[in-house]
This record gives C-alpha cells, structure tokens and sequence, in this order.
C-alpha cells in the first residue's frame, strides 16, 4: 500500500474545497484530481464533488473510505444533527407506515446502514431478531451500547449481502442509504438473496425535480448525496422481484434550511 502524504493531501483537499466556493470550477476539477492521485482510496470523497459540480464521471457509489471516515467523524454528535437540527424523522414514518398497512410483527429484521440505531430503536418492539450493520465502527458502537440489536456487524451493505449465509429476514430497511448509491441493482438484489417469499424491503431515497434529474436514472446532487428518479426506482424494484406497494413522497431531511425531497417506498418479494 502507499502511504498517504497527509500535509500534501490535506493541502490540496482544503484548495479544491476553496476553489469550489470561489466558483472555479476548472481549478477545483484539478485540486480534486490531484487530491485522487494522493488518495485513491477518496477518503475525502473527491468523485463524489466532482460529480456534484457535473464534472467527472458519477460514480456508481460514493467511496467506501469516504462513507466510513464520514461517519466515524460525525459519530458522537450524528443523532443530534441530524434529528434535532436537520429534522430527520424517516425511522418514526418507516413505523408509521408499517402500522398503517397491517404489515408485522415480524421475525427477522436487518438494519442496513444502522448508524446509532436510530430505525432500531423505532422497531424495536416490531420483530423478534433484529441484525444492524453499517460500514462506520464508530456508529456501530454507539447502536452496540443502545442495547438495540441481537447482532451487529461492521461491514459494507452490499458485500455483507453477497457473504451471508444466516437464514433469511422477512423485514429489510434501509434509512438513508441509497444517498450514498447510485445504480440499486446490487442492493436490490442482495436484499432480495437475503429475504424470505413475501418478506417487505423498506426503504427512503431522495429525489430532485425532473427538470435537474433531466432524464438521468441518478445523480450526485448539490448536497454530495444521491437522487434518484423515482421511476427509476420502481423498475429496478421490479426487475429484482419486488412488488412494489407504495411510493409516498416525504421531505428526508433539511439542508441549509430547506427541505430535500424523497420517497418512502415499501416493497415485497414477489
């Protein structure tokens, strides 16, 4: 492995970010490339940016370093962020809306991308197993101390559900997940490896307005997160064996004060 020139990178991260402020948009391209070349691994997220500014190719995620390094950082203040300031309240809707269609009790949950067991804690009277995994040691710490799950795991969403060989769940969620995906199909198809006939896979994504998605399936918004079309959604949902149920829009979250807009979308294999 290389090792990193911290100084250099942390240099050249600060001047892409400076540049991008500025509106330099050709000067942040090449502070970004050289913060790539210093860190392929993109524990900064550069791709992620760039793509975000329309430069770049979008990647069909965001990095694994920078999703985990993003969260470690913001682990012990996340639920007061993102909770109290940016009036994130999908876990409490997934509940909502799970009683609201008769749907549960349930035998076997998993959590994907847990956190500090904010979805948890909404279900946790909802299922009688309940496994929570997410790429941050950090927040799988803090969910571990909850006394939330029955088991917990450190790993990626997607490889976790090509490697395990546990026995089905019949409730799947993931909470602000796809933000940090682009192509669903992987997800899609490992949740439905993992999930018994007539098991529900719920989940949020956020959206942006057709006229900015402009016929793209997804993108890397403003924000650095994902959007997706919601038709594109419904189709991959369908391609994978998921009927789906329903598709309500939802704000997710706030963002510099203004809601971002999204969808709850709750499904079951076919």
């Amino acid at each position: 492995m290389k090792k990193i020139d911290e100084e250099a990178l942390a240099e050249a991260y600060h001047r892409a970010l400076s540049l991008e402020k500025a509106g330099d948009i050709d000067g942040a391209e090449k502070a970004y490339a050289e913060v790539l070349a210093l860190d392929p691994d993109d524990h900064g997220g550069a791709v992620v940016r760039l793509a975000s500014l329309g430069r770049g190719e979008t990647p069909d995620k965001a990095p694994d370093a920078y999703v985990s390094t993003l969260f470690d950082q913001h682990a012990d203040v996340f639920e007061d962020v993102l909770v109290e300031q940016l009036e994130y309240h999908v876990p409490v809707l997934v509940r909502q809306k799970l009683q609201a269609l008769g749907l549960g009790p349930f035998k076997r949950l998993l959590d994907l991308g847990c956190g500090t067991g904010l979805t948890g804690g909404a279900l946790g009277d909802m299922a009688e197993d309940i496994t929570g995994l997410d790429l941050s040691e950090n927040m799988v710490e803090i969910a571990h101390e909850k006394d939330l799950y029955d088991t917990l795991y450190v790993a990626e969403v997607v490889d976790f559900l090509e490697d395990n060989d546990d026995e089905p769940f019949d409730l799947i969620t993931a909470t602000d997940v796809l933000p940090y995906m682009g192509q669903l199909e992987p997800l899609f198809f490992g949740v439905a490896e993992n999930m018994l006939t007539g098991g529900i896979f719920i989940f949020s994504s956020e959206t942006l307005p057709a006229e900015t998605l402009a016929g793209r399936t997804f993108m890397v918004g403003p924000h650095q997160r994902f959007a997706h079309a919601g038709s594109y959604v419904r189709q991959r949902l369908d391609e994978t064996g998921f009927e789906l149920i329903e598709m309500t829009d939802i704000t997710v979250r706030l963002e510099d004060g203004a809601p971002i807009a999204g969808h709850l979308v709750i499904s079951r294999l076919r």
